[in-house]
């Protein structure tokens, strides 16, 4: 029978082996044996250790690491509360397919079911949201336990996506190394880091024995520059989220949801079809073009996805490029360039009616972002990442890696993500998130004494609620009065923290902007650490400012087109 750290060194020279470079650890009793294991191998330089206090924020910063390289990233808990801390982040990991390793320790047997402290049912705690969940025994050897967990979140079963993974691993006294035992000499090791600057691609351009039809590309978060490179091939429009990955090149079109009206079925040229790259998640034009039952749809999936069960979606699912190019066909040069000038136009329009306004809004910001930004981009949920998918103008090539959390598209653990973000990728990251988002993650930025301090610029969209309410049914609702002061207190969650005062306590650098001179001005700023940029806005407006947009879009549209 194996001691508890002798089954711990095992059971880290197996992660280590299976591509693991990234463990994020929270204290705890328990799990003692795999910290200490853990520490030796650091000390070796052979695996990078971060430390942090908070279970829900360790799991988004793993998060984040294994979505910025790839490999797949542990973190790991003592028994307990500690463990269900993570399930917010493995929800998201199983939705957006992220190969995360939840490493819970736990009581061995003869404890559990006693009363003894901290212990609870651990194994499936997180159900279907693990591709893979075992209990190892104290005492057992979890060579076998860790290859099959690691398999099973890369992705190399059959049918299966990559996704989260759950070890529980239950350790006996004595929970640490014997007497006499010690780290091993500290060794300098060479910077885990895989390639994360913005990709291009190309595709042979389409052969002339295709059709002509007026197909459209929708790139929705992760597609990836297969779509752009699709959609320059086949001669069609590019209507492309911030974190498809394929927002620019020529055929990209900015404020593409204003303009799905203008294509419809009464239109003079409407859509025939369309294209799908990755997973649309951001507006309801979209989704209602996807529902159309005189527009036919296809899915782009070379390999399984995991969000969305085989069978629930109306486009049906191709494996191939070329089957997809019989599909999709090729556009004429009048439907792109319709698409092109209507795009052109609209795009003026949205800038015309911004540059109306000094004061920062959520469009002006997330304009000013999707164009300053360089290296890598994290959008926060909510209205950030809509603001820069209206505002946000393509360009010829890509400037920043973008990354979301779109598999749940909550608002957890943002500021903790972008964090695994930045340090595993090694440069300069742009996180923009609204306020709500913020504080829902404060947390996250507490980084203990001697951690490694990411390279990350914060851009908080201050405007003291929750903003993306007013432009949905609620937003209705309150103009409508019947339900007084309801809509404001449940809904936009007004607060007065004071964002600057947050920052100091963290040792955070800080910077209040209001105007979009002033946050242009900050985001070309050097900067070496943490930083806020705290852009303070009004949210009332709101809704009558997307409606000035709307109409000036249509107006402007309406008129290239009837030419």
């Amino acid at each position: 029978m194996l001691t508890s750290m002798a089954a711990a060194r095992i059971a880290v020279s197996g992660l280590l082996a299976g591509g693991v470079r990234y463990v994020v650890v929270s204290p705890g009793s328990r799990s003692a044996p795999m910290a200490y294991a853990l520490a030796e191998a650091s000390a070796a330089g052979r695996v990078e250790l971060l430390v942090r206090i908070d279970e829900r924020s360790a799991g988004f910063t793993a998060l984040g690491l294994a979505l910025v390289t790839g490999a797949p990233a542990a973190v790991l808990t003592t028994s307990g509360t500690a463990v269900g801390n993570l399930l917010p982040a493995v929800m998201e990991a199983n939705h957006a397919a992220v190969p995360l390793v939840v490493l819970s320790a736990d009581r061995p047997e003869e404890l559990r079911g006693t009363g003894a402290n901290q212990t609870t049912v651990q194994l499936d705690l997180f159900g279907e949201h693990v591709r893979f969940a075992v209990d190892v025994p104290a005492g057992d050897s979890p060579q076998r336990a860790v290859e099959t967990a690691l398999a099973a979140a890369t992705g190399a079963f059959e049918d299966t996506p990559p996704g989260p993974v759950q070890l529980n691993l239950a350790f006996r006294d004595p929970l640490v190394p014997e007497a006499g035992e010690r780290l091993p000499e500290q060794r300098g090791h060479g910077t885990f880091r895989i390639g994360t600057e913005p990709l291009t691609m190309s595709l042979t351009h389409t052969t002339a024995d295709l059709p002509e039809r007026r197909t459209v590309v929708l790139a929705g978060h992760d597609a990836g520059p297969v779509a752009e490179a699709f959609a320059r091939a086949h001669g069609l429009p590019l209507l492309a989220e911030p974190s498809s990955n394929s927002r620019f090149g020529p055929n990209a079109v900015g404020p593409y949801r204003l303009l799905l009206e203008h294509f419809g079925p009464d239109a003079a040229q409407p859509i025939e079809r369309a294209v799908v790259f990755g997973r649309p998640t951001l507006s309801r034009p979209v989704s209602a073009l996807l529902a159309r039952a005189d527009v036919a749809t296809a899915l782009y999936e070379p390999v399984p996805v995991a969000w969305h069960e085989p069978g629930r979606r109306r486009e049906t699912p191709v494996a191939s490029l070329t089957e997809l190019a019989e599909f999709a066909g090729r556009g004429s040069s009048g439907w792109l360039d319709a698409w092109l000038l209507a795009g052109a136009a609209a795009q003026h329009a949205v800038d015309g009616v911004l540059s109306d306004h000094d004061a920062a809004t959520g469009p002006s910001v997330g304009a000013l972002i999707w164009k300053h930004s360089r290296g890598q981009l994290v959008l926060g949920s909510s209205n950030g990442i809509r603001d820069v998918d209206l505002a946000g103008q393509p360009a010829a090539e890509p400037t920043a890696t973008v990354f979301a959390n779109r598999g749940l598209a909550g608002i957890d653990g943002t500021i903790s993500t972008a964090t695994g973000i930045a340090l595993g990728g090694h440069q300069e990251t742009t996180l923009l998130l609204g306020d709500v988002t913020f504080l829902h993650d404060a947390g996250g930025l507490l980084l203990g004494a001697g951690e490694d301090q990411p390279q990350l610029r914060i851009v908080v969209l201050n405007d003291s609620g929750g903003a993306i309410f007013n432009l949905l049914e609620h937003g209705a609702v309150a103009e409508g009065g019947g339900y007084g002061d309801a809509v404001e207190r449940l809904f936009g969650t007004p607060h007065s923290v004071d964002i600057a005062a947050l920052a100091a306590a963290y040792g955070v650098g800080h910077c209040t902007v209001s105007t979009t001179a002033g946050l242009a001005e900050a985001l070309t700023a050097p900067f070496a650490a943490r930083t806020i940029i705290e852009v303070r806005t009004d949210r009332q407006g709101l809704r009558t400012l997307h409606r000035r947009i709307r109409s000036a879009v249509s107006a402007a549209v309406a008129g290239v087109l009837a030419e």
